[in-house]
């Protein structure tokens, strides 16, 4: 499936082979240090390890860490508006039937991960409407969210990034309010859903780099190829575009 705004990750790795054949000396010397690369020769040694390969790092080795960098004074008041915005969580779709379509496919592919009903379709209602409010595909975010935390309320990065959509503390005094707190479904959503369509706006539309940002992993195809992977091989339910109608703040 191709996505609009997303790139073949070959055209960040010029020249890689895709078989062992003419594998670069240096890719075979440096791969055993650098987890990203042990993913790359994994892959490229082992193609049958890469669905296991995800598996593993999609709980926690590849959660966020977004990089600070200064905010225009424009940007910021947009970030603030985005993030303050309190109105409660609904459904956009054109009718009550196709809102319940979508939460009982989505519910019943969530169930083992998340398995309490009231708060599996409470998470699923705030993603949607998280998503659809910053013009992103929900499934997009569900697929970033299984990358991202494994769906875990809780989980805490290395680097500090905080819950289901792993948002860096940093954000928090950049556009937030003093005291929110980012393990909150509602306050982290929201966090992530904005970073994200801003990274998209940074990078004119190109997924691949904004996914790039979001992880603090730019250049790098892993993370987005992950992401990717699990948006369309889990929560797709039919050919979506990532960017849904959506006017980029000036």
């Amino acid at each position: 499936m191709k996505i609009p705004g997303y790139r073949n990750q070959d055209s960040d790795r010029k020249g890689l082979p895709r078989t062992t054949k003419g594998l670069r000396p240096k890719l075979l010397r440096e791969g055993f240090r650098k987890p990203h690369l042990r993913v790359t020769l994994a892959c490229i040694l082992h193609p049958a390890s890469c669905i296991l390969l995800v598996a593993l790092f999609a709980t926690n080795a590849w959660a966020g860490a977004q990089m600070y960098t200064p905010l225009s004074a424009s940007v910021r008041a947009v970030l603030q508006q985005n993030v303050s915005d309190q109105a409660a969580p609904k459904l956009a779709f054109t009718t009550q039937a196709d809102a319940d379509a979508w939460l009982s496919e989505m519910s019943y592919r969530l169930e083992k991960r998340l398995p309490d009903r009231k708060h599996r379709l409470d998470f699923l209602n705030t993603v949607h409407y998280e998503a659809t409010r910053a013009g992103l595909d929900p499934q997009l975010v569900l697929g970033l969210i299984e990358v991202e935390s494994g769906f875990k309320k809780y989980a805490v990065s290395s680097a500090g990034a905080r819950g289901y959509m792993q948002v860096m503390p940093f954000w928090v005094n950049e556009i937030g309010t003093t005291g929110q707190d980012l393990f909150h479904l509602r306050i982290n959503l929201r966090y992530g859903c904005t970073i994200l369509r801003h990274y998209l706006d940074m990078e004119k539309g190109d997924l691949y780099r904004a996914l790039g940002r979001y992880n603090g992993s730019l250049g790098r195809p892993e993370y987005p190829n992950m992401v990717r992977a699990a948006w369309q091989n889990h929560w797709t339910l039919q050919r979506r575009t990532a960017i849904t109608a959506y006017t980029p703040a000036s």
